[in-house]
């Protein structure tokens, strides 16, 4: 995927009233609320317990209603009775606009006056502070998905996936496949890149996310093969959130700031 760079536009949204900063995974759904220093983490499950549906999977929101309810029951009652909150929800790369008007239909259960889509990676490299001026190789090991992004002057450049995440480790899937796999998909990305963009971004190093990103005979296992520095994420976990708690902050502070298309969708839908 190549993604063509736009030009940054005003959003003129209040910068008064709830927001939500939410990052929907297959495994674990994370939200941050204003007002809160805590980041909710819980199981993306519709029904907690021996009948738990899982309305996400594999980076695809396949059940909707399932979302909404499990979104709803996490955090209808955690938002105050007035205002509605505008939404920051970090978003696959690969995700495009299917995710995201799925993303939409969910979210409306909380009333949103507003939702923005960024990029997960783009999230995870706000959360590290990372300079966003020079491209920068991103890597999300996910519960279920591993995706691999190229940034450049803070947009998507390229990206490349893979549906295989930490809960497929067993005996037959060993932590070197994830590894492997990240690497064969970076060498993919090296051979099509045209530009000095991905040697320049490996010279850098590799910002590591992700429950993955906790694990060393994953992390030592890249640097091994990559030839490259590997730097995990403080908390990668929850970088993805927590950089589009960022994100939401900085919009409240400053309502009318320019953002870059690419970093921030309006999701389909009324507001």
């Amino acid at each position: 995927m190549t993604a063509q760079r736009r030009p940054r536009r005003s959003l003129p949204w209040s910068g008064r009233g709830p927001g939500i900063a939410l990052d929907l995974g297959s495994a674990r759904t994370r939200a941050w609320l204003s007002g809160r220093r805590a980041i909710l983490d819980v199981p993306t499950v519709t029904f907690p317990g021996a009948g738990s549906v899982y309305p996400v999977q594999r980076g695809a929101i396949v059940d909707v209603p399932g979302t909404a309810r499990m979104l709803d029951r996490v955090l209808g009652n955690r938002l105050p009775r007035t205002g509605r909150p505008l939404i920051v929800l970090a978003t696959p790369v690969l995700g495009k606009v299917a995710y995201r008007t799925a993303a939409r239909a969910a979210v409306e259960v909380l009333r949103p006056r507003a939702v923005l889509s960024v990029p997960a990676a783009r999230a995870v490299a706000t959360a590290a502070e990372a300079d966003l001026t020079l491209p920068l190789l991103v890597v999300d090991l996910g519960a279920h998905l591993t995706e691999v992004t190229l940034l450049s002057d803070g947009a998507v450049v390229d990206a490349r996936l893979a549906a295989l995440g930490t809960c497929d480790l067993d005996r037959h899937t060993p932590p070197v496949r994830i590894a492997d796999t990240v690497v064969d998909l970076v060498t993919a990305m090296l051979e099509q890149d045209s530009t000095t963009e991905m040697p320049d971004a490996l010279r850098r190093g590799v910002l590591l996310a992700g429950g993955g990103a906790l694990r060393p005979d994953i992390t030592y296992r890249l640097v091994d093969r990559l030839h490259s520095p590997v730097r995990p994420v403080p908390a990668p976990h929850t970088a993805a959130v927590r950089g589009a708690a960022r994100l939401l902050r900085g919009l409240r502070a400053h309502p009318r700031a320019e953002w870059p298309d690419d970093a921030a969708h309006p999701l389909p839908g009324p507001v």
